[in-house]
């Protein structure tokens, strides 16, 4: 198994095994501010927040090749980011616009407001089976 994680001080995603061994650079290009990530291990994507000059939600194989953005419009602050395995939707929350949010993971469409509030300042979002869990400062 491997672990990947963000480095914020010098914009990159890294990956090492369970252990710490084998550690690399998945992508160091093209990242302003990388906030969270997911991993889909059976599809092999990477999903991740940034929050930058150009805040987006990007996807690229484990591998950190094939980068795309799936979403940069009407996103200020995404912070959490969480897969639902089952229904193939990709959910993050928005720190700014104090939502949250979802699309398909494949296509980056079907946009959806799953929840929408007021002054919460939302910081994680976890999806399991029917229920989504947040958290906010």
């Amino acid at each position: 198994g491997n672990i990947y994680w963000t480095d914020h001080g010098f914009n990159l995603i890294e990956v090492a095994r369970l252990n710490g061994s084998f550690r690399y650079v998945v992508i160091s290009q093209g990242l302003d501010q990388p906030r969270s990530i997911a991993v889909h291990p059976e599809k092999g994507y990477l999903f991740w927040t940034e929050w930058g000059q150009s805040p987006c939600i990007g996807r690229a194989h484990l591998d950190g090749s094939e980068k795309v953005v799936l979403v940069s419009l009407g996103i200020a602050w995404p912070n959490g980011i969480s897969i639902d395995y089952e229904e193939n939707k990709l959910y993050w929350c928005d720190a700014r616009t104090d939502k949250i949010e979802r699309i398909d993971l494949e296509s980056g469409g079907s946009r959806e407001i799953v929840l929408s509030g007021s002054n919460v300042d939302m910081f994680s979002v976890a999806v399991f089976g029917a229920y989504i869990y947040w958290s906010d400062r």
